[in-house]
């Protein structure tokens, strides 16, 4: 793996803690934005991953004959070994280090594309929301465009401060448990201050599992390309339990197709 290029200041990891989330204009370079973009296209062109449960639509009811409104893969480098040795890996590995510590680890990737002129936001949620309610978590997310990411075709926008809050009541998009996003109750209380971060290509924004965020429709001709990578450190069981009532209530298509990939029933 290439070595890392990329180092925070003192200054940018102090406002990380303070406001649960970051912006860089570079983690790589345009040579490699151009070349991953190439890989993530063909992900999606070939919905890598629905057979194994790993390609969904975020938004809709997610029907083997519909058309993805605002399809994503988990886990996308498994089908593209290609995104795995690469500078932007190894940045990001060291920018996880700096702030979360020695233990933090890849955890994880996933893709989320929308086409051009998609009206679906990424509605405002924390994403520790989605998470096991029975763990302590401490993890961060790194989010690339591999395209100018701007108001237009849906920026990152975050509230500040956001991530010293516990994980706030949540629900499925449109309280239809059929549908795998989710998004906050209360949206336009929770998420007043909201800050947009406009970035170019090969940029980043890094936020915690916490910390509120969204992301608008696509308005523009182009499709905007989020490629996405966790870190994490090891987790541990609660001492206080807690419940994400959400979830228990959620029955959707892509349970399903995990649950048969992995020969069980959803």
């Amino acid at each position: 793996m290439d070595r890392p290029t990329v180092c925070l200041d003192d200054g940018q990891i102090e406002m990380f803690y303070r406001t649960g989330y970051l912006v860089l204009p570079a983690i790589t370079t345009p040579e490699e934005v151009e070349r991953l973009q190439s890989v993530y296209d063909h992900l999606f062109a070939t919905k890598a991953g629905r057979a194994q449960g790993d390609h969904l639509d975020l938004v809709t009811t997610d029907e083997d004959d519909q058309t993805p409104v605002l399809p994503q893969i988990l886990n996308p480098s498994k089908y593209a070994p290609a995104l795995v040795d690469t500078q932007l890996r190894a940045n990001a590995e060291a920018i996880a280090r700096q702030l979360l510590g020695a233990e933090a680890y890849f955890a994880g990737d996933h893709a989320i594309l929308k086409p051009p002129h998609t009206p679906a936001s990424t509605p405002w949620h924390q994403d520790e929301a989605y998470a096991q309610p029975e763990w302590d978590y401490n993890y961060i997310n790194i989010w690339i465009p591999l395209q100018e990411a701007t108001l237009e075709n849906g920026c990152m926008q975050f509230v500040p401060g956001s991530h010293r809050q516990e994980v706030l009541p949540h629900r499925p998009i449109g309280n239809d448990p059929r549908v795998i996003g989710l998004e906050v109750d209360e949206p336009e209380r929770v998420a007043a201050g909201a800050v947009a971060c406009p970035i170019p290509a090969g940029g980043a924004t890094i936020h915690h599992g916490r910390t509120l965020h969204y992301t608008g429709p696509n308005q523009s001709d182009q499709p905007r390309r989020a490629y996405i990578m966790i870190f994490e450190t090891p987790r541990k069981p609660r001492a206080t339990p807690r419940e994400f009532p959400w979830l228990a209530i959620q029955k959707t298509k892509w349970q399903e197709r995990s649950a048969a990939a992995q020969g069980g029933k959803a």
